[in-house]
C-alpha cells in the first residue's frame, strides 16, 4: 500500500496482544496494538498502543512521537521534576535515550511513530 492507513484510528478495535508491559513497579499493564508501517531497518514504524493501568520503567531506544487519543497517564522523567501528564488530544515527543516512569491511571490509546 502506498500510504498505509487507518480509519477510525481512536476507536479502532483489531487489535493485537503484545502481552505485559515489562518493567512492572506497580500493577500489571498490558499492551495491545496495531503496527500500520515498519520502514527498512524497522525506521520509521507506526501504529496503535493501548496500555492498561500500571507503573512501569521506560527507556526510549528511538524519537517517539506520541498523540494520546484515549485515557490518562503521567510519565515522570529520571533526575529531574519533570512530569508530563497525558490526556485525550495530549502529543508527546520522547526523545532517544529518555529514561523515567510511566504511571498508567486510566487506559491509555496513542498513535505512535518511532523514528
Amino acid at each position: 500500500m502506498s500510504a498505509p492507513h487507518i480509519h477510525a484510528a481512536g476507536t479502532y478495535d483489531d487489535l493485537v496482544d503484545w502481552g505485559p508491559q515489562p518493567d512492572m513497579i506497580e500493577g500489571q499493564s498490558h499492551s495491545t496494538g496495531r503496527l500500520l508501517h515498519k520502514g527498512p531497518g524497522n525506521s520509521p514504524e507506526t501504529g496503535i498502543w493501548v496500555c492498561t493501568p500500571g507503573r512501569w520503567r521506560l527507556s526510549v531506544p528511538r524519537d517517539e512521537f506520541c498523540h494520546f487519543v484515549a485515557g490518562h497517564a503521567f510519565y515522570r522523567r529520571d533526575g529531574s521534576d519533570e512530569v508530563i501528564e497525558v490526556t485525550p488530544g495530549t502529543c508527546v515527543l520522547f526523545p532517544a535515550g529518555w529514561r523515567g516512569e510511566a504511571e498508567i491511571r486510566q487506559t491509555i490509546r496513542n498513535i505512535y511513530m518511532l523514528a
